[in-house]
């Protein structure tokens, strides 16, 4: 057999593994796209000029979990397809589940990172929501296995996770995998496989989750504008002004914002955020750093509830909302840091935050974002064990979150 595809396609890595399993060898013959799908010989064997081609004694087949499944069932001794017509079921059903829970939100996210499509922060923000979602639904499958479907692996785990590797790869920082232990538990259990390290080497999870550059809408052409007749140059004001026997007004110096003014503090706010960002687990690592370093007596906390959380019918209309008042923080970025999140796993969505802001009143670089008229804000006790263990619940994004409706997170912003 032979695969004809592009170099280090995640889609053809399932049917690689899987021969791996059979103890089939794939050959993989150099193809360059855009010259070799678009010859005769090639829409031949696939008219839509797409890769994955499986080329066999018996003919191509084209679609990747087709090919997949074909290398699969090559050796049934393996059990790539589970023990049983039922399992057999299982195994089918994982694999078409990836294609519209995984692969279309996937899509979303990624293909503006590599520049095939246009960045929509709105469609990236519905593409995080949706794939929060289908983790947690794997994450609750897996609470009690070890594998997709019975006791080692099938072809449902190979599919899975290679529709999970370029995310795993790419955004899928620490922060957006906290949630997810089993799932994170069972992706590293497959990748490490010898017949998946064989096929992938070395994985290295994302630490830093890559963001798409800004797009910038093509300029239309201008049509050359009718010469105009050269104006009579006029002094600037200040020379006129000068020439009058006038100075020239000097520039005021900017007021210094009253923060700045404040009474100095030991707690250092960039180190909160480096500690916060290095940190492999917020609760264990992150949050012990905190305590011990908070100045109460410099800086205050503040729980903050959407007041028309019954509104949020609409999971994306939420993320907007969400998104937008932490874009428009921007001012408070250097005096404060905080999480706003989207609790619930069904409509209505609630939107809550916890902020740490220099000084012990809300500060107008908070108070005055337009959005923060629409948020109920409530200081934390810092010496009150349960309202310091919901704070670590708000920065970790995970925890019981005593007093709110749900404990599952859906979404949110991290600022910082």
């Amino acid at each position: 057999m032979k695969i004809l595809s592009y170099p280090n396609n995640p889609r053809v890595f399932k049917a690689l593994i899987a021969g791996k399993y059979n103890g089939i060898e794939i050959e993989l013959p150099a193809f360059e796209i855009g010259k070799d799908n678009k010859t005769k010989e090639f829409l031949a064997i696939n008219p839509n000029g797409k890769v994955p081609v499986l080329v066999t004694d018996d003919g191509a087949i084209f679609e990747s979990n087709a090919i997949a499944r074909y290398v699969a069932r090559a050796n049934a001794s393996t059990q790539l397809f589970g023990t049983s017509s039922y399992e057999n079921g299982l195994v089918d059903q994982w694999i078409d589940w990836t294609n519209g829970e995984l692969d279309l939100p996937a899509a979303a996210w990624i293909y503006p990172i590599l520049g095939f499509v246009p960045n929509n922060e709105q469609a990236t923000t519905k593409a995080k929501a949706e794939l929060r979602k289908a983790l947690a639904l794997l994450n609750t499958h897996l609470l009690t296995r070890t594998f997709l479907v019975g006791e080692r692996v099938t072809l449902a785990d190979i599919c899975v996770s290679m529709s999970l590797l370029p995310l795993y790869r790419m955004v899928f920082d620490a922060t957006f995998r906290k949630p997810f232990v089993n799932v994170n538990r069972w992706f590293l259990t497959c990748i490490n496989q010898p017949q998946f390290k064989a096929v992938l080497g070395e994985i290295e999870l994302c630490a830093q989750a890559q963001v798409a550059p800004a797009w910038v809408a093509p300029v239309a052409e201008e049509k050359p504008k009718a010469e105009k007749k050269p104006k009579a140059e006029k002094k600037p004001a200040a020379a006129a002004a000068a020439a009058d026997g006038d100075e020239e007004e000097k520039p005021k110096p900017k007021p210094k914002n009253p923060l700045d003014l404040l009474p100095p503090t030991a707690f250092v706010l960039d180190e909160w955020k480096r500690t916060y960002s290095n940190a492999e687990s917020t609760k264990n690592d992150a949050m012990p750093w905190f305590w011990q370093n908070f100045d109460a007596a410099g800086w205050s906390i503040w729980f903050a509830n959407f007041k028309h959380n019954e509104e949020n019918t609409v999971l994306f209309q939420t993320c907007n909302l969400a998104g937008g008042y932490c874009q428009r923080l921007e001012e408070l970025r250097k005096y404060g840091f905080g999480s706003i999140l989207i609790l619930g796993d069904k409509a209505p969505f609630e939107i809550t935050c916890c902020f740490l802001v220099r000084g012990l009143e809300i500060p107008p670089e908070l108070s005055g974002c337009p959005d923060s008229e629409l948020y109920a804000f409530t200081r934390v006790d810092t010496a009150d064990p349960a309202q310091r263990e919901l704070v670590e619940d708000y920065w970790a994004w995970e925890g019981k979150f005593a007093g709110h409706t749900s404990n599952v997170v859906t979404d949110g912003k991290t600022f910082k």
